[in-house]
C-alpha cells in the first residue's frame, strides 16, 4: 500500500521531478542563461510566452527576469512592446507545439529575433522554430499515457511534471543569472513591487 502521508507524498513528486534532471544533460540550463545574459548585454528585450500551466510558470520566469532588473514580458500583456530583431523570444511547448505558440514564434522568426523553445519533445513543430532549444525531458499531455520520467506510477498527472520541472530550472536559471549578472539578494529583492 503506498504511502499517502503528505511527505511521503511530497518525496515522491520531489523525486519526480529530480529524476528528469538527472536523465537530462546540463544543456537546457546553459542555453537558457547564455541566451539570456546575451540579451542583458546588448540591453534587449525578453518576451516569455506559454499556455495554460506552462504560461503560468513562463509568467513566474518573467517576474524573476525582472528582478534581475532586465527588460523582460508576457506575450498578450498590454504593456508589451513589438519584438525587435535584439530580443529574445522564450516559447515554451512541452507537448512539442501548439498553434498560437508556433504562430508567435514564427512572428518572432519574421523580424529577427532571437527564439528558444523550451520543451519536451524535441522534434515538435515549435523546436524547428526555434534558433535553439531547452529540452526538459518530463512528461507532458503528449505522452502521460506512459510512465515517464517517475518510475513506479508518479503522482503528478498529464503535464504537472514537466511544469514542475519547468519551475526548478527556471529557479537554476535565475540562481546562475544573478552571478554571472552581478545581483545581490538584497538588490533582487529592492525590485519586488510594493503595489501589492
Amino acid at each position: 500500500m503506498a504511502e499517502t502521508t503528505a511527505a511521503a507524498m511530497a518525496a515522491r513528486i520531489c523525486n519526480q521531478i529530480n529524476s528528469v534532471f538527472v536523465a537530462s544533460s546540463q544543456a537546457a540550463l546553459d542555453v537558457l542563461v547564455e541566451e539570456i545574459a546575451a540579451v542583458a548585454a546588448r540591453d534587449a528585450c525578453i518576451i516569455v510566452h506559454g499556455v495554460g500551466r506552462e504560461g503560468l510558470i513562463m509568467k513566474a520566469l518573467c517576474m524573476r527576469l525582472a528582478h534581475l532588473g532586465l527588460r523582460t514580458h508576457c506575450v498578450g500583456d498590454m504593456s508589451a512592446p513589438p519584438v525587435s530583431p535584439k530580443d529574445l523570444l522564450i516559447a515554451s511547448a512541452g507537448p512539442g507545439g501548439f498553434p498560437t505558440v508556433d504562430a508567435i514564434c514564427q512572428t518572432a522568426k519574421r523580424v529577427g529575433a532571437t527564439v528558444v523553445v523550451v520543451t519536451a519533445q524535441r522534434g515538435g513543430s515549435a523546436s524547428r522554430l526555434a534558433d535553439r532549444v531547452a529540452f526538459l525531458p518530463a512528461q507532458t499531455m503528449a505522452d502521460d499515457q506512459k510512465d515517464c520520467g517517475g518510475g513506479g506510477g508518479g503522482l503528478l498527472p498529464m503535464g504537472s511534471l514537466y511544469e514542475g520541472a519547468m519551475f526548478v530550472l527556471f529557479e537554476m536559471v535565475i540562481f546562475r543569472l544573478a552571478s554571472a549578472l552581478g545581483q545581490s539578494p538584497e538588490v533582487i529583492r529592492s525590485r519586488h513591487t510594493n503595489l501589492e
